[in-house]
């Protein structure tokens, strides 16, 4: 998308622009918990359409109006309506988007520059690329986790229900025996007791817990925290950083490419990564690059970019090609997590089996030891 900024560039005192650029709250984070849940596949959709529509000729009133035709909900077509409405008072596209609140920077200012520049039609398909892949990632990591994810609950499941009702019923045909059990049942039978005694109460706080960390989730400290350990964790912190380092690079290539100075991408990519640790780093990245400092060398300071990206980014930057190193990566690193998950899930599956299959045959072991050494005494 090779747009004309310089329209753009002195419309920056817009009251709108500079509230958006200084607000303390992501916008990418109202688009996630506002209440209508207008996910990334709407956007998908109501960026591809508008795109086609208007590639057909058809006006901006007319392209929104059948757009919101298409939609089901009350509520997205009253927004497409609103949207529709601010359009015909009198208002571009990107401001009666930005009034929404349901809209990020990245898409104001994309869609503003296509409107001034005449490219609209061309930002457009650059935002529906972007949603594309964006969807395409998330689809990724959740295939990769899902299953291993229902087997680890099947496990958790199947093994508290044979403590909870199983070993108690081998429990009182041993009673009736008498005689010393051997170690091993007696830890089953005392792991089971206690499972008697404190499994609904530490179910209860896993549900309490659960619900404070949604609570809290927006917070500082706990997405600190979350990130950090997701980033310890083997295998899938690896693979998570991937995946938000596929998508900072995307955001990139499409904001450069459109013209936008390096600061500003940096602002609207940070704004949109929603991943702690590639926010903060574009805190301080933005401040060198403000003052001075190549982007490649203020990216060197964190171990979360790796190498093969830092140099080529100092690359990008020697030849003025940032947008098409961007790409590159953007695409690299998007190979990397869809193989990695495919990977991942192929690992998980049989390990995750064999750790209830040896769950299951300690329990089963212990509970028939004693039935052996009777019979063997007979």
């Amino acid at each position: 998308m090779s747009i004309d900024i310089k329209r753009a560039s002195k419309n920056t005192n817009h009251p709108t622009s500079n509230k958006n650029l200084t607000g303390n709250n992501s916008f990418l984070n109202k688009e996630i918990s506002f209440k209508t849940g207008f996910s990334d596949k709407k956007k998908l959709h109501i960026y591809a359409e508008l795109s086609m529509l208007l590639s057909s000729g058809i006006d901006i009133k007319s392209a929104l109006e059948i757009l919101s035709d298409s939609f089901k909900s009350k509520i997205d077509k009253q927004l497409l309506n609103t949207i529709t409405g601010n359009v015909v008072a009198g208002k571009t596209v990107s401001d009666a988007l930005k009034e929404t609140e349901r809209f990020s920077d990245y898409e104001f200012y994309s869609i503003k520059i296509g409107e001034e520049s005449g490219n609209l039609v061309t930002v457009l398909n650059d935002l529906t690329a972007y949603y594309k892949t964006r969807i395409e990632q998330k689809r990724k990591l959740i295939s990769a986790f899902s299953y291993p994810f229902i087997v680890l609950i099947t496990a958790i499941v199947t093994v508290t229900f044979m403590l909870r009702f199983i070993v108690p019923m081998f429990e009182d045909v041993f009673k009736r025996f008498g005689g010393e059990l051997p170690p091993l049942t007696a830890m089953i039978i005392s792991i089971s007791e206690t499972v008697g005694k404190y499994g609904y109460w530490v179910f209860i706080f896993g549900i309490f817990l659960t619900i404070i960390f949604y609570i809290y989730r927006r917070r500082e400290i706990m997405r600190k925290n979350t990130s950090k350990i997701i980033l310890s964790l083997p295998l899938i912190g690896n693979l998570v950083k991937m995946a938000y380092l596929a998508r900072f690079c995307n955001a990139m290539a499409l904001l450069i490419e459109a013209k936008n100075p390096l600061l500003q991408a940096l602002e609207l990519a940070k704004k949109m990564s929603n991943f702690y640790p590639l926010e903060k780093a574009l805190d301080k990245i933005e401040e060198n690059v403000l003052h001075g400092m190549n982007l490649h060398k203020s990216m060197q300071q964190f171990s979360l970019f790796d190498s093969k990206m830092i140099s080529l980014i100092k690359v990008g930057e020697e030849v003025n090609k940032l947008d098409v190193i961007f790409k590159q990566l953007n695409k690299q690193y998007s190979e990397e997590v869809e193989h990695k998950s495919q990977v991942l899930g192929t690992i998980l599956e049989p390990v995750l089996i064999i750790f209830i299959g040896i769950f299951v045959a300690i329990i089963l072991i212990a509970m028939y030891l004693p039935l052996f050494q009777l019979s063997s005494g007979i």
